[in-house]
């Protein structure tokens, strides 16, 4: 980044639970808290089994969820030299769903709420990859 210091987003606390996600929804909804919670611990595997198909899943509301590939080496001469042995990993992607306001050329993503409360820290943020805070994560630019 040549040197430069960037704004960057950091979590705080541990993250929510599922069950914590499920205690809300229920709230809100007519369903049971046991009844969201079956369902979302069993997203994941209805994710990855349509996923394994080739397929990407889009749920209405959130976003859409996709596998990418990573390959080794520096790529084929020719596309009839490319073949699967050469994949060297999996990754989920994720794009939020966006919703493109009337009359406008904005877009608005689902998940970027507009309740963001932003704050300045002195230093860095004293927290493990496992609390939410450092990682592998993009700086915001």
């Amino acid at each position: 980044m040549g040197g430069k210091w960037h704004p960057q987003a950091v979590t705080v606390g541990k993250p929510v639970t599922t069950k914590e996600v499920a205690n809300c929804l229920s709230q809100i909804s007519t369903v049971s808290r046991a009844d969201v919670y079956a369902v979302l611990t069993d997203l994941a595997g209805v994710l990855a089994d349509y996923m394994a198909q080739g397929r990407s899943v889009k749920i209405d509301g959130l976003g859409t969820f996709y596998y990418t590939c990573t390959s080794n080496g520096n790529g084929a001469d020719s596309a009839d030299k490319v073949n699967a042995s050469q994949i060297t990993g999996v990754r989920v992607r994720f794009i939020p769903e966006a919703t493109k306001n009337s009359g406008s050329k904005t877009m608005n993503r689902s998940l970027i709420s507009n309740n963001i409360f932003w704050m300045e820290l002195n230093g860095a943020p004293e927290t493990t990859p496992e609390e939410g805070g450092g990682g592998d994560r993009p700086e915001i630019e």
